[in-house]
């Protein structure tokens, strides 16, 4: 029996360049998802499609886990979604938001928070509770992975530590600083890469 396609939130590239297309990080988030999140600029693709569509861009909530100045990394197992990713360190918890995330008949900003929620909720088990806030926006059109995909980076803060996975794609949980994420650097995904870089600004009070 085929397995049902997995239709796949996206936003038109125009819609991007219009707004201001970049490289790295924005931190004009707010005025990005406002347009993004407006029904009329937002759609569902089937995921094999959209994976090889450059000509819209996914949109994917990457959720920094942090406890004070300490982010939350974990190496990506080989059960995860994007095999282009297996075996990297990560430092963001995410993933495409799909057509089950959505009661109605368009996507807006309720409908996102809730993916974000069901996604946090998937993946980890979070004592403590957290609250979390859009920082910025991630676009790296350097690679395949990135060229089809906008990141949306939200600051997740966590009560507590004692956080657990509920997937076998997330591995080897360990809280470090930035100082020691650099020291492993060429251990991160891209997205990683730069998320890291900016950590004492997105940080900071």
């Amino acid at each position: 029996m085929t397995a049902p396609v997995e239709n796949i939130l996206v936003v038109p590239r125009p819609v991007f360049e219009a707004l201001g297309a970049f490289e790295g990080l924005s931190f004009d988030a707010e005025r990005y998802m406002a347009a993004f999140l407006d029904p009329a600029h937002n759609l569902f693709l089937p995921r094999p499609a959209a994976e090889d569509d450059p000509t819209h861009k996914q949109l994917i909530p990457y959720l920094v886990l942090h406890h004070g100045d300490r982010v939350l990394g974990y190496t990506r197992g080989k059960s995860g979604g994007e095999s282009r990713l297996h075996a990297k360190m990560s430092i963001g918890i995410g993933g495409h938001i799909n057509d089950s995330d959505t009661h109605a008949a368009h996507f807006d900003r309720a409908a996102y928070l809730r993916a974000i929620d069901r996604e946090l909720q998937e993946e980890l088990e979070i004592p403590g509770g957290y609250r979390h806030r859009a920082v910025a926006l991630l676009n790296d059109d350097s690679n395949e992975v990135g060229r089809v995909h906008l990141g949306v980076v939200h600051l997740v803060e966590v009560g507590s530590t004692a956080i657990r996975p509920r997937e076998d794609a997330i591995r080897d949980l360990t809280f470090f600083t930035a100082a020691e994420l650099q020291q492993q650097r060429d251990r991160l995904e891209s997205w990683s890469q730069i998320v890291a870089d900016a950590l004492p600004q997105l940080l900071a009070p």
